[in-house]
């Protein structure tokens, strides 16, 4: 099958032609035009040709069926139905959420509300179903405004369930601790644990649900042992709160290290709170590894089905070899899930931020090392040596590789959204990189491609578009 591609258009069709009579070819034989035919190919579209050798990269690209989300040994209940239903339910629900901060929050359709409101931001609200569980709403659709401004780009959630070190900069080293990041960040949800657990105590329904799941929740109403939270002093009191910073700045409250509420807890009680919120992530993260791109025209064309366009084909061809793209966009979801700098020198995004300095996995592995969510601790139920002993120099300013598949549903791209379509990621790394500007060694160099293999290579991008999520898991149950 794969010798077509390097067949002009009239002979792979001869060929497909012969095959269903039960006549016998081979690409590689030498063919020419039947009497009266002339092979047209414009020289502005030439035909593909792909080598075996390319042929079979692009196939280990492609198995069928596509696997599954792998086993996650940090979370006994990944594969549990109802932890999934559970997980999903908290998924869309804004109501853990604190006060949103930012002035920016007007109430306009980029905002989730307006200044002082609770209860408006949910995962839900920054990983929009409809649009490939990335952020469509937030103002030019590179940052995300919940409670304040984010600095780095949300990323996907589809396929979400292959990584094992998850954010941009590996900060969480499981689906189930990564909900303690926006639930505490300041300009995201701007809550806590202490008001996440309490709210799911509070609600019936979530109380039977998760002891259906996870047995027995503390009383978390017995205000002598957990001080109650009200959802306008969860989270944090920045200095300046119409342009909250990334990191609290102020009093906060709800979680390690307030000086108040929680630290006011027992070690025993600290630990019971914790590990409700734990749980609800268990449960969030069994919902999203149900979360996937799905079968794509890239994958028909594979097996036997209707080919893409010669373009998108030459594309192909150019992913697995002179582009080098399949080096670190590897495997059947195109991400070898390892951190590489790329030489980024940020650029302003939202017409105010530039994510300067940003050190990605030195910073966040660094981060999730010294963690006591990680997987190593007791609230994971298992470790398969996913985290790394120590941070390397190789990480300073090196990010993870983003997953390809859907890739052309996103509204912008890099870990600091500044390029707003693919042809300017292509561009970027036809470059080389930028000079200057950013943290780190860079990996990648010039690639010389032309004008026509850079099209080319975001034709076959736009083949890996697949139909998404099931229907229902794009909206709460």
């Amino acid at each position: 099958m794969h010798g077509l591609l390097s067949c002009p258009a009239w002979a792979r069709a001869t060929i497909q032609l012969l095959a269903v009579v039960g006549a016998s070819s081979a690409c590689s034989a030498s063919l020419s035009p039947p009497s009266g035919t002339t092979d047209t190919t414009d020289a502005g579209d030439p035909e593909p040709v792909l080598t075996d050798a390319g042929w079979a990269a692009l196939q280990a690209l492609s198995p069928m069926p596509l696997p599954g989300a792998p086993p996650d040994v940090t979370n006994a209940y990944a594969d549990s139905g109802a932890a999934a239903a559970f997980g999903q339910k908290l998924f869309f629900d804004p109501s853990f959420s604190g006060p949103l901060l930012d002035a920016d929050n007007n109430g306009g359709p980029g905002t989730l509300g307006t200044s002082g409101q609770t209860g408006r931001v949910a995962c839900a609200g920054c990983h929009l179903p409809t649009s490939g569980f990335s952020d469509t709403r937030s103002f030019q659709m590179q940052i995300s405004l919940g409670a304040g401004w984010g600095r780095r780009r949300a990323p996907s959630l589809l396929d979400v369930g292959q990584a094992k070190l998850v954010m941009w900069d590996g900060k969480h080293d499981a689906l189930y601790n990564q909900p303690f990041g926006p639930l505490e960040t300041v300009v995201e949800m701007n809550s806590s644990r202490l008001f996440m657990a309490e709210q799911i105590y509070s609600n019936s329904e979530y109380r039977a649900d998760y002891e259906a799941v996870f047995g027995s929740i503390p009383d978390l109403a017995d205000t002598t042992q957990f001080p109650a939270l009200s959802a306008t002093l969860t989270g944090c009191q920045p200095m300046n709160p119409s342009s909250p910073p990334p990191t609290c700045d102020g009093t906060f409250h709800g979680y390690p290290g307030d000086g108040a509420e929680y630290d006011s807890m027992t070690p025993e009680n600290q630990t019971a709170v914790t590990r409700v919120v734990v749980n609800a992530g268990k449960a969030i993260g069994a919902f999203e590894r149900l979360l996937t791109c799905g079968s794509t025209p890239f994958d028909a064309w594979m097996h036997g089905g209707a080919p893409v366009s010669p373009a998108a084909q030459r594309g192909a061809a150019l992913f697995v070899g002179a582009a080098g793209c399949s080096s670190c966009h590897s495997g059947p979801f195109m991400s070898d899930q390892q951190f590489h700098n790329v030489g980024l020198q940020p650029g302003l995004v939202q017409q105010n931020f530039i994510d300067s300095n940003d050190q990605g996995g030195a910073t966040g592995i660094a981060a999730a090392i010294a963690s006591p969510l990680n997987s190593l601790s007791a609230f994971s139920d298992g470790n398969d040596g996913r985290l790394p002993s120590a941070v390397t120099p190789a990480m300073n300013g090196a990010f993870r590789t983003p997953i390809l598949r859907c890739v052309a549903l996103r509204p912008t791209f890099m870990h600091t959204g500044q390029f707003g379509t693919l042809a300017n990621v292509v561009a970027f790394f036809n470059a080389g990189g930028s000079m200057s500007g950013y943290p780190g060694t860079k990996e990648i160099h010039p690639l010389g491609l032309s004008s026509l293999d850079q099209s080319d290579l975001v034709a076959f991008l736009q083949t890996l578009t697949g139909p998404g999520a099931e229907p229902q898991y794009l909206q709460a149950p």
